[in-house]
């Protein structure tokens, strides 16, 4: 969106304010133009214009629902009062903090009560996660799957209906100079999620910080070799970082369901301090649903590009 609007913005300036006589003039009003169609092409997706890729529930929510709260704390932050807050204003059945460490281990682990069920791996390399969850969880595991110091968690959530769904919560470390200049290792993680995801024998949900847009060609590839879809997609941005720049956001905190999903409700929620909004969706589960959605699909060109990056070297 910070494109297109400067891309929109430079194009008006140019047409107004400069003669357009010379040939470069035009050459550079068709390439701003094209450019514009290529962004706008790029969200149109992500604005209500365009179809939901996830239908709305058409029930009430009852024991095949499951509330999910994501939430990266941002581990310096102290607010750890606005979460409790927070968690008992979303009401959720699973909540994952990222970010996490043990002293933000030892201010949350109070909800215990409520949350009996827990998969926690705290950090000091604001890579820690915990999750906390009034559903019973089955088989869980923490995995490192590219690096050995960037966890992520694996799990069946036994809804109240007694169906089990898996679980996914992911953080890979962002593409940023200061840490890793390459998205080499982020994207290789995702598309190992999707694989498992692919195959899973039960429906699945995967929720966390992926550091990485809803449009970009990583998140395209990882919806159509895992075949899950996004709430987003028809409905809005729900930009989750960077909360303390209204000027400079995006949708950094994703969800992903399979097809026999619908979605009850998805949220932003209040800033508690961090750098992140938390999101809080309510999704359902619908084996019928999946008549009514169109699943994302790879063709030859995307499965030869997932086997590139998942066999890709890394440190």
């Amino acid at each position: 969106m910070q494109k297109l609007t400067l891309n929109l913005l430079i194009l008006v300036l140019y047409a107004l304010c400069f003669p357009v006589e010379q040939t470069i003039d035009y050459i550079l009003i068709i390439l701003l133009s094209l450019n514009l169609i290529y962004l706008c092409r790029q969200i149109f997706p992500f604005t209500v214009l365009a179809k939901k890729q996830i239908i709305q529930s058409s029930k009430p929510p009852g024991e095949r629902n499951v509330q999910l709260l994501i939430a990266n704390v941002f581990q310096d932050n102290r607010k750890y009062a606005e979460y409790h807050q927070l968690i008992k204003n979303c009401n959720p059945d699973l909540v994952l903090m990222v970010e996490t460490n043990q002293w933000w281990q030892d201010k949350m682990d109070s909800i215990g009560a409520k949350y009996p069920y827990q998969i926690k791996v705290p950090l000091e390399n604001t890579y820690g996660m915990l999750l906390y969850s009034k559903l019973k969880l089955v088989d869980g595991n923490v995995n490192y799957l590219v690096e050995n110091d960037i966890p992520s968690i694996e799990t069946e959530v036994e809804l109240p209906s007694g169906e089990l769904v898996k679980l996914f919560c992911l953080h890979p470390r962002p593409p940023v100079p200061q840490e890793n200049p390459h998205s080499t290792e982020r994207d290789k993680e995702i598309l190992l999620v999707a694989e498992k995801a692919k195959k899973s024998k039960y429906p699945v949900i995967v929720i966390g910080d992926l550091n990485d847009v809803a449009w970009s060609y990583t998140t395209e590839l990882f919806s159509k070799i895992s075949e899950l879809l996004d709430p987003r997609k028809g409905r809005g941005f729900f930009n989750s970082f960077n909360a303390k720049y209204f000027f400079l956001r995006f949708p950094l905190d994703h969800v992903f369901c399979s097809a026999d999903f619908t979605l009850t409700s998805i949220q932003r929620m209040n800033s508690c301090g961090s750098d992140h909004f938390p999101m809080c969706i309510n999704l359902q589960y619908d084996p019928k649903a999946i008549a009514e959605h169109d699943i994302p699909e790879a063709d030859q060109a995307d499965q030869e590009l997932f086997k590139e990056k998942v066999n890709a070297d890394t440190d």
